[in-house]
């Protein structure tokens, strides 16, 4: 492979940022997704003459898209190249079709998509120090490249950054030689740009998505919620959406909304529900029957939570959720059991007894549950039907120990009059009992879910005491949504410094007299003045 010096990797750099497509094309007619490749990005890249990769640089790359949306962008607003938003659009859906990801090149990097930011990685050494000091590594590990082109991946830092070498654990060791010669084979290797997964997904039937469909998830300060989201088709993999369900506590649940379809399998939808700008990120599996990913707030995305989407069609039939999840031996409770095809009489296992059944549809069934007094602790199958769930239900006999989730979280503050909002931070409770050792924090705890929690912060050391973070870093409310504090200098705290802060927060589970508190780690830092399609 043949490599370039630094000096010109920034001259490189330098010419790229100012080159630009300076030419209009005016259509007669829309254009398709490489029509106005070839009409818009041939100023800067070239036709190879290779009907396999037929344009320089473009044709060596695969992404999301989300990669793909950061490289239209960047194009765009930094190489000048000319595209209206519509014809933007159709490269975009173009090359996330034909030089996307296969799903299972993007299972174990989701939350970089899905902008799940509260996650400890654990990169490999290699790439903590290199790329993952600056990036996720789900912003490298969600691209795949030719050898060739990382390294010139790695050309383009130099000529766009050239304070690179100079920042923390670069400026220690010859930075730019190791990126040549050790890591760009590392990631040519990890993440190849040819691999037989992508061959099979391209060759591989690709689901229809209009149906209606199952959907549970967690809006935070709402709750939990069950719905029917009922797809339609309104050509070109896009869909109109309609919303129709319940909060947990019965309160109803609307919305509409649009979505499109990446790749075959990946779903981008926006939506309003309840008056609530939303946004869904999931992927489904590969025979369309199931989605899984995020659902948060548009203009918070640190505001959201898991959310399952399983397809309602003639014949389909999955248990999809069960709320609460979990009962107490010898109480006598209300469980709503969710999914499709849920048809015939409950199975919750051994021990528990249905009292009565409140409500029977094929997606919702409520049900007074009694759990026997001496009822083994454990996970039940719960099953309608056809229809089952493997360990969805859990009997205990108290509560052991409570986790609380995030357990490592970042919030940052902002608003008081500057353009960037405050990045809020929203938790949960998540119960066990303890398992047949009787010791909590043991490998054989068994996981009860969810459970209603009161909310408090502490300083999270002796420092954050001292500077009194406890007054100024923010608040957290009843429902577990904690507010950090105003952006800017605060003449109040020691030289006049802004409101950042570390604290812990616990949260407390009161079942039944017995009160369990767990705590996790809240870093309350400052504003994040740069937002990335992938994390």
């Amino acid at each position: 492979m043949k490599q370039i010096s630094k000096k010109s990797a920034l001259l490189i750099g330098g010419f790229l940022a100012l080159a630009g497509n300076s030419v209009l094309y005016a259509a007669s007619q829309p254009m398709s997704g490489e029509q106005i490749i070839q009409k818009r990005c041939m100023d800067c890249h070239s036709e190879t003459g290779n009907p396999s990769l037929p344009y320089s640089r473009i044709s060596e790359q695969r992404k999301t898209p989300e990669g793909w949306q950061m490289t239209i962008q960047r194009m765009v607003s930094i190489h000048e190249a000319k595209m209206s938003a519509d014809e933007r659009k159709q490269v975009h859906k173009f090359l996330s079709d034909t030089q996307g990801l296969a799903p299972s090149e993007t299972t174990a990097l989701r939350y970089g998509l899905e902008r799940d930011g509260n996650l400890l990685e654990n990169n490999d050494p290699a790439y903590a120090e290199m790329c993952a000091r600056c990036h996720s590594g789900a912003r490298f590990g969600l691209q795949r490249r030719t050898e060739e082109e990382w390294s010139l991946l790695v050309q383009f830092h130099m000529g766009q950054i050239p304070t690179l070498e100079l920042h923390s654990l670069a400026r220690d060791r010859p930075w730019f030689d190791l990126a040549m010669n050790q890591v760009v084979p590392k990631l040519a290797q990890d993440y190849p740009f040819e691999s037989a997964a992508w061959k099979s997904w391209q060759a591989a039937d690709k689901p229809t998505f209009e149906h209606d469909w199952a959907i549970t998830g967690y809006i935070p300060g709402k709750g939990d919620f069950d719905a029917l989201m009922q797809v339609r088709a309104k050509g070109g993999d896009l869909y109109g959406l309609q919303v129709i369900g319940q909060y947990a506590d019965g309160t109803p649940l609307t919305g509409s909304g649009q979505a499109i379809t990446y790749t075959g399998y990946e779903w981008r939808a926006s939506l309003t529900l309840d008056g609530i700008k939303m946004r869904q990120i999931l992927a489904a599996n590969e025979q369309g029957t199931r989605m899984q990913g995020r659902l948060f707030m548009a203009e918070a995305n640190e505001l959201g939570a898991a959310m399952v989407a399983q397809r309602a069609a003639k014949g389909d039939h999955a248990v999809t959720g069960v709320m609460p999840s979990h009962i107490r031996q010898g109480a006598r409770q209300e469980i709503t059991i969710v999914g499709v095809g849920l048809k015939g009489t409950p199975a919750l296992g051994k021990g528990l007894r249905i009292v009565k059944t409140l409500s029977a549809g094929a997606n919702r069934i409520r049900l007074l549950v009694e759990a026997e007094k001496d009822a083994a602790v454990g996970l039940r199958d719960v099953a309608v039907g056809k229809a089952q769930a493997p360990a969805a239900l859990a009997v205990y006999d108290k509560v052991a120990r409570v986790d609380v989730v995030p357990g490592e979280s970042v919030a940052r503050v902002g608003g008081n009059g500057t353009p960037i909002a405050k990045a809020k931070s929203a938790y949960r409770a998540v119960g066990y009992a303890a398992g047949a050792d009787g010791k909590p924090g043991t490998e054989d705890d068994v996981r009860l879910g969810y459970m209603p929690a009161t909310w408090s912060l502490k300083p999270f050391d002796e420092t954050a005491k001292e500077d009194n973070d406890l007054k100024y870093a923010g608040a957290i409310d009843a429902n577990g949504v904690f507010v950090p504090g105003d952006a800017g200098p605060n003449p109040e705290r020691k030289m006049s410094t802004n409101n950042v802060g570390n604290l812990n927060v616990v949260g407390t589970v009161d079942d039944a007299g017995n009160k369990v508190s767990g705590e996790g780690h809240l870093l309350v830092t400052v504003q994040h003045f740069v937002r990335a399609s992938v994390l």
